[in-house]
């Protein structure tokens, strides 16, 4: 039998107490059970709308972030726009800026503006160009903008000159003074000249151009004059005129340097002109024997030649300076005429009047001018071109009457873009020395392939 005495009655009542309190306060405390689950309920719904609030959080965390990367291409973009809208305006935009390039001379204004970028260049580094010359409305013979790499251009162009004067100058290219014209005292030559001609231009490189040029040539001569030894004083007039091919001219320019806004370029060009044109030597002149030692014949050409008779090199250089929002150019070149041996000039009944050797003046020649786009098509151009032909000799003298020539025409040029490939080019120029061409136009379609 165990010895342990059973709880007492007290003890017993004092623990039911002791757990009846215990409970009452755990009830007091958290409340009923309705209410529990309420505020659990409660807590559970603001845990979930926690989470979707850090999910929306992460959400717009990474939409700022792509929108961030694209406010910085954005701006990277920008900047290079903005750097090529410096470039372009600061070759006057031509082809834009550029253009075009193609034609005219110093002109593809060969086109302005020919550079864009070749890749996305991270902000604050300007965008790649192709470094090409800028091109402006031409207003001489040869083109500023060197025709793109693997590219050709075709130019068919149209030249009408007139001229008052007692030199025999051709638009286009020179022809020496008259040779022993003879009998009759020369008062004035009125002399009009349309010259169609078709250029062809070839990109080989970046930087290299060569181009094969030839005119066909319509002159109509109406000559003022009185014979001498006759004693009138009245005065006549001879005509004549011509048509034919003129003289082929092949040529190559090359870029020696890259440029840019504010910086200059400077193109070297090599031009050989050939004598395909009719000879003024070949057509038949009024004498009946010899313009010398006789008083038979004018001395003056029945038929009007369409070629120089000579062989001719010309070297030159062009610089060309973009500077927003214009382009200022300039060239120098030299022309050397070959002298030719045995000459022997065609007269009446198909004989020959032997004259030696000749040998035309040499040209030195300079121009500069102004270009100004007007808009993304439309440019034009302001300039002067000076040339100096040196006298011509007759056996090693210099022919009687002859003398150096001065050159000079104020030139004014518009081009208009109707394509990227297509232009069209106007320039109209006006004679300031009575031996220049009173007034030229000359109409060009550069159109590249």
């Amino acid at each position: 039998m165990s010895n342990k005495k059973p709880p007492s009655f007290t003890a017993v009542a004092c623990a039911v107490v002791l757990l009846i309190g215990s409970t009452v306060h755990a009830q007091t405390y958290l409340g009923s059970e309705p209410d529990v689950r309420a505020r659990l309920d409660t807590l559970t719904q603001e845990l979930a709308d926690q989470a979707r609030l850090l999910a929306d959080l992460e959400s717009f965390r990474q939409q700022y972030f792509e929108q961030r990367k694209r406010l910085m291409s954005l701006e990277q973009q920008v900047t290079q726009q903005q750097e090529l809208l410096d470039h372009l305006r600061g070759v006057a935009s031509w082809d834009v800026l550029a253009s075009q390039r193609g034609a005219g001379t110093v002109g593809e204004p060969q086109r302005l503006a020919q550079a864009q970028p070749t890749e996305p260049a991270p902000v604050g580094k300007s965008p790649s160009t192709e470094g090409r010359p800028p091109e402006v409305a031409p207003l001489f013979e040869q083109p500023g903008v060197l025709t793109p790499q693997g590219k050709y251009v075709l130019e068919p162009s149209l030249q009408y000159g007139y001229s008052s004067s007692n030199r025999v100058a051709l638009v286009g290219y020179t022809i020496i003074p008259a040779l022993l014209i003879g009998l009759i005292d020369v008062r004035e030559v009125k002399r009009n000249t349309v010259t169609t001609a078709l250029s062809a231009r070839y990109g080989v490189s970046r930087r290299l151009e060569l181009e094969l040029r030839a005119p066909y040539v319509y002159r109509t001569d109406s000559t003022v004059s009185r014979e001498i030894f006759q004693g009138s004083s009245s005065e006549s007039i001879f005509s004549a005129n011509g048509m034919h091919m003129g003289d082929l001219e092949l040529g190559a320019r090359y870029q020696l340097n890259d440029g840019g806004i504010d910086k200059p370029f400077y193109v070297g060009s090599l031009r050989v002109k050939t004598r395909t044109g009719t000879d003024p030597f070949e057509v038949v002149t009024d004498c009946k024997q010899r313009c010398i030692g006789n008083t038979t014949g004018t001395g003056l050409p029945l038929d009007l030649p369409s070629g120089s008779g000579f062989y001719s090199l010309q070297a030159g250089l062009t610089v060309l300076y973009p500077s927003d929002p214009a382009v200022f150019f300039g060239s120098v070149t030299y022309m050397h005429n070959f002298a030719r041996d045995n000459v022997s000039r065609l007269v009446l009944d198909g004989e020959r009047e032997f004259l030696g050797t000749v040998a035309p003046g040499d040209v030195l020649g300079f121009n500069f001018g102004m270009g100004v786009a007007l808009n993304e098509k439309s440019s034009f151009s302001l300039g002067y071109d000076h040339s100096s032909v040196a006298r011509t000799r007759l056996n090693g003298e210099v022919v009687a009457g002859s003398v150096r020539t001065q050159l000079a025409t104020l030139l004014l040029g518009y081009s208009y873009r109707f394509s990227p490939n297509t232009s069209l080019n106007v320039s109209v120029g006006a004679g300031l020395t009575r031996d220049t061409p009173d007034v030229s136009l000359t109409v060009r379609l550069p159109m590249t392939f």
